[in-house]
């Protein structure tokens, strides 16, 4: 894999230009412009054009290079990598990186342009739980970093800028805190404090001759806890686990180490025990790396999902060595880094030689892969080396967790969704319909459904709900409403008792839940409060009706339970409401519903909508305020069912200046 297309334009002139008079013209600043796509490539090459840049500046002797110093150039390349990937990650469109030297003072400024302006970035986000948008990350890094930096909105853009001082900004007393944590654990664990780290574990001994670089040592000591601390961040919001993979890659290559690979292990392939007694531990070569298991994870084999290098010519080469190679199993008890096989001749003729470490990744007790840095030229990784990739080790192995745990949880909500919606929508003699059907979580469970059906005898039936909660709980009431609303229509209930039998159905089974919760609680060594304990919530709000077409128009019975009351569209372009309100299904035990019964004529148009709509908000106001949707209904007069949908969809998406926050559930049902 090549390095990625890149339009780059550098401002900078070696020598003064003679001007008319005789004299010479001012220099031009030193600025340098250029325009990626927006991949995983693209911090890579905007760290290699801010080091090009910089080079080139000092060579040409531009004004303020005296100020420049390979501090600053560092922190820059450092900031440019946090400001393109959060970019890349949350934008994904083209992205313009500028950066310039203010001659004056010697400042470096940075700034980084996105086309995605409705992801504001903001500072401090942590965990951020999943249905709730994604904002801007690295800026926790960025800030320790720079001087003064912040976001510029244009329409269409967002740009954000850092920057940095001359000399670079000094962010000492952070790492020192962390340093100081770390010395006080081990301080601990020799007095016996803290039990002593299992000897697999524990980082291999580092030779005097191997001691870091200075500039290692000196971003180490200034930068370890915000990368720590950016890094959490950053793969905290990420839900797809070769994205995680791929971020890891970022994180630690060029900081920490010349190239980076990470390979994961599916659900089977991940589910080792112990070695037996007096059997090696499996893997490569001699060592911790030997043997094969003949398991179950050596029967698959784990996958290389990412391979990272800080010059991407080199990365086909070292992927296809590592893939001749990949790590085998590491005992239960192995938590630290162990060494890995050299790949040797893969990294040219100056990485024959180096060192690498293979850090398992387990999270919940479930090795999930492998992550292996390598750096030629070392005989071992500095300890504070392969102490802070343990860290981030951790980390990655929780966001890959988190991320497997998602993928599951949305494939089970993705079945259910499919299990709980109508495969088709039934046709109804001289009867147009229409259907907007937008849940807000696109990756689970709706709390909306709906459904047009036959139920014999000439008649159809419809129905647009609303359940109390979402995901799982949401699903079990569809479940249970939607097969007993078909059931009982076929079976000839008219539909007021129709509601009165689900209304009891709810009520019945919310109370078996709730003694069965009981019944649980104890059985686990818990005191209920009250007989009844438990999740008892099945409330459902619901509008229901038949329809039965005759000559020359159809007639409609329906009730709502609950629900937004339907509204009706004359040909004429008049609007009146055709229901009266009633009890929320599954909170009154033994309520009794109505119905009431009108002809929908040629060109009549009957809207049914969930609350998503009319509760559509737009700061303190709401989309059906002051009658607000019939207003909107009375302007689509004239229009067939299909344009009368889209048309209060698209209304209620412009009521408000951000997306809905809640599933949008409409049908439209038009007398021909």
């Amino acid at each position: 894999m090549g390095a990625i297309p890149v339009q780059r334009e550098s401002v900078a002139r070696a020598s003064d230009p003679p001007a008319q008079d005789g004299g010479t013209l001012p220099r031009a600043p030193a600025h340098t412009h250029a325009t990626l796509p927006g991949s995983p490539l693209a911090p890579g090459s905007a760290r290699a054009l801010i080091r090009e840049a910089v080079t080139e500046w000092r060579e040409l002797a531009l004004p303020g290079t005296e100020l420049l110093t390979d501090r600053q150039a560092d922190d820059a390349v450092v900031v440019v990598s946090e400001l393109v990937t959060n970019a890349v990650v949350h934008a994904g469109t083209d992205i313009d990186l500028h950066c310039r030297l203010e001659a004056p003072t010697g400042a470096l400024v940075v700034e980084v342009l996105d086309h995605h302006p409705s992801r504001a970035p903001r500072e401090g986000d942590v965990e951020p739980s999943y249905g709730t948008p994604e904002y801007g990350r690295g800026l926790r890094l960025v800030a320790a970093l720079a001087e003064t930096w912040g976001v510029t909105y244009r329409t269409g853009a967002k740009t954000v800028w850092a920057q940095l001082p001359a000399g670079g900004k000094d962010t000492l007393d952070g790492i020192q805190a962390y340093a100081g944590e770390r010395a006080h654990e081990r301080g601990l664990r020799v007095a016996g404090l803290l039990a002593p780290e299992p000897p697999a574990s524990r980082a291999p001994a580092v030779p005097a001759s191997t001691a870091p670089a200075e500039p290692d040592r000196d971003w180490l000591n200034r930068g370890a806890l915000s990368f720590l601390a950016e890094a959490s961040d950053l793969l905290a919001g990420q839900l797809d686990e070769n994205l995680v993979a791929a971020l890891a890659g970022q994180l630690i290559v060029p900081r920490l180490a010349d190239w980076c690979a990470v390979w994961l292990e599916d659900e089977i392939a991940g589910r080792w025990g112990s070695p037996r007694p007096g059997e090696p531990v499996s893997g490569l070569g001699s060592g911790p790396w030997s043997g094969t298991d003949g398991g179950e994870a050596g029967a698959s084999g784990p996958r290389l999902a990412r391979v990272w290098h800080c010059s991407e010519n080199r990365i086909e080469d070292l992927r296809r060595a590592l893939e001749k190679e990949p790590p085998g199993l590491m005992g239960p008890d192995r938590t630290g880094p162990v060494p890995f096989p050299w790949p040797g001749g893969a990294l040219g003729a100056h990485g024959t030689h180096g060192s690498a470490l293979a850090y398992r990744l387990t999270a919940g007790g479930r090795p999930l892969g492998t992550l292996v840095i390598g750096r030629a030229g070392l005989v071992s990784f500095p300890d504070e080396i392969t102490g802070l990739v343990e860290d981030l080790s951790r980390r990655v192995a929780l966001a890959i967790g988190a991320a497997r745990q998602y993928a599951r949880q949305a494939t089970i909500s993705a079945v259910l969704q499919r299990g709980l919606l109508p495969g088709a929508v039934a046709e109804i003699p001289g009867v147009r319909s229409a259907l907007v059907y937008e849940p807000y979580d696109k990756g689970g469970p709706s709390g909306d459904f709906y459904d047009l059906f036959p139920a014999g005898d000439g008649r159809w039936c419809f129905a647009v709900g609303d359940v109390q909660g979402k995901g799982p709980e949401a699903a079990v009431v569809i479940g249970l409403a939607r097969p007993w609303l078909r059931l009982l229509a076929r079976e000839g209930y008219r539909v007021a008792d129709v509601l009165d039998r689900l209304n009891q159905l709810l009520l019945d089974d919310a109370t078996e839940a709730a003694d069965a919760a009981a019944r649980a609680l104890v059985a686990a060594g818990g005191r209920p409060t009250h007989p009844g304990d438990g999740p008892q919530t099945r409330f459902l709000s619901l509008l229901y009706g038949e329809l039965a077409p005759f000559d020359g128009g159809v007639r409609c019975t329906l009730a709502s339970a609950g629900h937004p009351l339907p509204l009706l569209l004359g040909a004429g372009g008049e609007v009146r409401t055709v229901a009266r309100p009633q009890t929320l299904l599954g909170v009154v035990e033994d309520e009794t519903y109505t119905s009431e019964t009108f002809e929908l004529r040629s060109g009549d148009s009957l809207l049914c909508v969930t609350d998503g709509v009319t509760e559509r908000r737009s700061g303190p106001r709401q989309f059906d305020d002051e009658d607000g949707l019939a207003e909107a209904l009375a302007g689509c007069a004239g229009l067939d069912a299909e344009l009368i949908a889209e048309r209060i969809k698209r209304l209620v998406h412009e009521f408000g200046a951000r997306p809905p926050e809640d599933d949008l559930a409409l049908l439209v049902l038009q007398a021909e």
